[in-house]
């Protein structure tokens, strides 16, 4: 019997909640928005303030929702196969696409793997805080211990973008915190609540987010002053941006309580029941990798420079939202499957697959295509709905990275 069929037979399918399918894609349409200003904020303080706002939360919510499906066990061979095939593979592909890109416009090729490019910081991390999180949560004040890594990580010259070391110990916090959060059944307790008490919550959050957004606008010369958003990337040393003082690491700190403030609040105002773009949360990793290749040209180009029109502002944010809706889309998957979840059975020795136990049941559900590492799904049903049960093509050959 084949690894398929012993976790097609012996396996029970779980529902989905399309809770956390919600979160994935608003989080991940957050993200290629950001990527999609950036060109913007040099020359529009509207767009400098959006942008502010949105690096304030929206990594920490990826971070945070992958540690939140994370496992707390080392991982034995299947854990070991799938962070080959869902991380290290699609790393040294799109590396390389990335290292081929930058070869034919500067005409110089450089095949550097230990420079993540662009986006692929990500993978690395992950791949990291996967397998460092089973050790973490042995000791008796997890959370601490992250918070301590992120800040003394912003002093040390040596931690830096080598294997994304700096943003790998700066983010780490959001990712035990997901790990946290999972154990403190808020999502249960979030999904059962009635609709009244849970619009009350998210009038709270609304107001909140406005009163950030407000405040980062009044004071947007402030803040590029500070240079705040240097802060908000994760990937640098105080002192590189000219913050050598003592108390540097007190504004991560900050940034970090903010952070996880924020994504409470984000998750908050997260339908808890199937809408239009439910199922589009099962490809976050297509979105994630294949994003690029499109703001990459206008970018690049100089196009979007020197443009203050908040037109054009309006403009990058649809194209953003559409960019992530567009690559969530079936026909994607099929057309990239290969190369953004790369199986590669001939790597690998037929004794060791045959060794691979199945799943257990909350690993199965979970598709292919998120960015979340073992990501089990909840046995959980919508609040405000009935179960939502994956359909053939939701349910895929195994879960995927992320």
């Amino acid at each position: 019997m084949t690894i398929a069929e012993r976790i097609t037979t012996t396996t029970p399918r779980k529902a989905r909640v399309a809770y956390w399918d919600n979160a994935r894609w608003l989080a991940i349409t957050l993200v290629v928005i950001g990527h999609a200003i950036l060109k913007l904020i040099a020359a529009s303080d509207t767009a400098y303030a959006l942008y502010l706002f949105i690096y304030l939360f929206h990594v920490p919510v990826f971070v945070t929702v992958s540690g939140y499906f994370a496992k707390a066990q080392p991982p034995g061979y299947r854990g070991v196969k799938r962070l080959l095939t869902d991380i290290v593979f699609p790393y040294v592909i799109f590396e390389t696409v990335w290292s081929l890109i930058s070869w034919a416009v500067t005409g110089k090729l450089s095949l550097d793997y230990t420079t993540a490019s662009w986006t692929l910081w990500f993978l690395i991390a992950l791949g990291v805080w996967r397998v460092a999180l089973p050790y973490i949560v042995m000791l008796r004040y997890p959370m601490v211990f992250a918070l301590l890594v992120s800040v003394a990580a912003g002093y040390l010259d040596n931690v830096d973008s080598t294997l994304a070391l700096a943003r790998t110990a700066g983010l780490l916090p959001f990712f035990v915190f997901g790990w946290k959060l999972r154990h403190w059944d808020g999502t249960k307790r979030w999904l059962k609540l009635r609709r009244a008490v849970a619009w009350r919550w998210r009038a709270g959050a609304l107001a909140l987010f406005a009163l950030v957004l407000l405040f980062l606008g009044l004071y947007i010369d402030v803040w590029r002053d500070l240079l705040i958003r240097r802060f908000l990337l994760y990937d640098e040393q105080y002192d590189s941006f000219g913050y050598d003082q003592w108390w540097a690491g007190a504004v991560r700190l900050l940034m970090i309580g903010i952070g996880a403030l924020l994504t409470l609040a984000f998750l908050t105002l997260v339908p808890r029941r199937r809408v239009v773009f439910t199922a589009w949360g099962a490809a976050t990793m297509y979105i994630y990798l294949l994003h690029s290749f499109f703001l990459y040209p206008l970018r690049e180009s100089g196009v979007l420079d020197h443009q203050p029109s908040p037109l054009v502002l309006i403009g990058m944010i649809a194209l953003a939202v559409a960019i992530s809706a567009f690559l969530a889309q079936p026909f994607i998957k099929k057309a990239f499957h290969w190369v953004v979840e790369p199986d590669f059975p001939w790597l690998f020795r037929r004794q060791a697959l045959a060794e691979i136990p199945p799943p257990t049941a909350p690993d199965v559900p979970v598709p292919p295509g998120t960015v979340l590492i073992d990501a089990p799904l909840e046995n959980a049903t919508d609040a405000d709905g009935p179960p939502q049960h994956p359909s053939p093509s939701e349910d895929g050959r195994r879960p995927s990275a992320g």
